[in-house]
């Protein structure tokens, strides 16, 4: 339990005779304070006395050196023998984090002062599981002290006898009962929840399968451009991991080595249950309100996409193609671009009108997919904003690409006129000599493409505030997708009831250091110098971090 084969005695409390105790033993003797009590020991030179407040196992508060990790992702436990294909974004990211990890043990081995671990300092972790064990170690020997040297029971009279016989008669149909039940009935409850349970697992590792599958590696998956698709793999994540995580904390009292570690499982199984509690509560609410005002709701839907999807756009372009601010653009190149963006504008337009009538039955559908939970209505809104507004992606894609290639253009006519050129094969910039043609037609073609580049820069800026604006409705719908999924609730609600329950670490405080033998008083007992340490449990932060995940 303590680290140890066989316990040891370390000394003495209120002896009445100390000195003929072991000259290795300490004596504890208490006084007016019993919180500091005076300690004697014949070898000590000096004594540290650490005082610390003992964790309940039972309110499940316990001591750590280290702050637990509230996510999922901290866990290598989760579903950390699954292959699971990554986009190249996330690729990236893992590369970055592995680099930067790399890099910082580089760094830690090339510190200036690296003291070597004492013993003390490699015996810490022991101490700290001991002091989580106290409580429970207390409990155990106050409960079989009374096992030892003792007496006889006397003989039972009638009565006593009679009561003995009536519980253990109850006692043995109650045993029946309950045998039955376990031999007969509870397997078949067992193996059809296994056979349902397993079912689930299957259908849940195909839908994975479904929404991770990628074409080709370097595409994207239904899960990368959908949100509705990326919170069902949430929540199918979610269901898959719950059993795993049930089963660790059903076997965390087999073993009394698990105390640190079981809580952050016990608090990350609670809180994602907790979460999935909430989601589904206010969807319900959510799901009544849409379903009732179904029509109300697409009618303010269709308003919203006709205002500033159609209207809006229209009137921005046409405004484009005059003279916007005073700004001269080049005439014949803004009327081509408005004009092609307006009949692109009229024919969205018209697919719009036509899908206004089954409106009211989309919505429909949203607000009964609340009952899933509200964040499944979100992820269907911002995958309908999405789709709803899929023109101006295209404007802003197509706007951008003629951008592009026109500063591309003009950055290659400027090296010309300096008698460079761009070097592809080695990326650098080499000199070069031009014939005298070359250099007029460059000049003429830069002439051209430098004034018709504010002509093509403000179609550009007005597609990208558009484009930009949806990416900000968008930010919002993940933000609260965010909250509704990985929001800490459970270990915010236990910060504010129990701050115990999430330790951040530890911290010694010296709270007196006292020399007994300048004391007259108390130098005829001959106690040594003795320093009072208060042990402090530093309290868990809720960082944005881990608020984030």
């Amino acid at each position: 339990m303590c680290g140890h084969s066989s316990m040891h005695v370390l000394g003495l409390s209120n002896a009445i005779d100390a000195a003929a105790a072991d000259p290795s033993w300490f004596c504890a003797t208490t006084n007016s304070d019993p919180r500091e009590p005076k300690i004697t020991c014949a070898k000590a030179i000096s004594v540290q006395l650490i005082l610390y407040d003992r964790p309940q196992p039972q309110g499940m508060q316990y001591v750590s050196l280290n702050p637990i990790a509230l996510a999922l992702g901290h866990d290598g436990s989760l579903l950390g023998d699954t292959t699971v294909s990554e986009g190249e974004q996330e690729t990236r990211e893992r590369q970055k984090k592995e680099e930067k990890r790399k890099l910082a043990e580089k760094l830690k081995q090339h510190t200036i002062f690296k003291r070597v671990p004492s013993a003390r300092d490699r015996a810490l972790p022991k101490i700290i599981n001991q002091i989580n064990w106290s409580w429970e170690l207390e409990k155990t020997l106050h409960k079989n002290v009374g096992r030892l040297g003792s007496r006889p029971r006397r003989s039972l009279s009638v009565s006593e006898r009679v009561v003995e016989t009536a519980s253990t008669m109850r006692n043995y149909v109650i045993l029946q009962l309950w045998t039955w039940f376990t031999l007969y009935l509870f397997p078949t409850i067992r193996k059809t929840f296994v056979l349902v349970l397993m079912g689930h697992r299957v259908v849940a590792e195909m839908l994975l399968l479904l929404l991770e599958f990628r074409a080709k590696p370097g595409y994207a998956a239904l899960k990368d451009i959908s949100a509705t698709a990326q919170q069902v793999e949430i929540r199918l994540q979610q269901f898959c991991y719950w059993p795993m995580q049930y089963m660790t904390l059903r076997q965390r009292k087999n073993n009394w080595a698990s105390v640190t570690t079981s809580h952050p499982d016990y608090i990350r199984f609670y809180n994602s249950l907790w979460l999935v509690a909430n989601d589904v509560i206010i969807g319900i609410a959510l799901g009544s309100y849409i379903i009732e005002n179904a029509d109300w709701v697409a009618e303010q839907i269709g308003d919203l996409l006709q205002t500033y999807t159609v209207d809006a756009l229209q009137s921005s372009i046409s405004w484009l193609m005059g003279w916007p601010a005073g700004l001269k653009l080049n005439g014949e190149l803004a009327a081509f671009l408005g004009d092609l963006f307006l009949w692109v504008i009229d024919y969205w337009s018209s697919c719009i009108e036509t899908l206004t009538p089954a409106l009211p039955q989309m919505v429909w559908f949203i607000g009964f997919s609340s009952f899933a939970g509200a964040s499944m209505p979100i992820a269907m809104f911002s995958d309908m904003l999405s789709t709803l507004t899929i023109h101006i992606y295209s404007f802003y894609l197509a706007s951008g690409r003629i951008y592009h290639w026109q500063l591309t253009i003009l950055q290659s006519l400027f090296h010309l006129f300096r008698g460079k050129k761009h070097n592809v094969l080695r990326n650098r910039i080499d000199s070069c000599d031009y014939d005298l043609d070359q250099l007029l037609v460059g000049t003429i073609l830069f002439t051209l493409l430098f004034f018709l580049l504010p002509t093509v820069a403000v179609f550009y800026l007005n597609f990208a505030i558009a484009r930009m604006a949806i990416i900000s409705l968008k930010a919002g719908f993940d933000t609260l997708l965010s909250c509704l999924n990985h929001f800490p609730l459970f270990a915010l609600m236990l910060r504010i009831k129990d701050p115990r329950r999430l330790p951040g670490g530890i911290r010694f405080e010296l709270r007196d250091s006292h020399d007994y033998r300048h004391d007259k008083a108390n130098n005829a007992d001959g106690l040594p110098p003795t320093s009072v340490i208060y042990l402090k449990v530093c309290s868990f932060r809720l960082l944005v971090c881990n608020l984030a995940r």
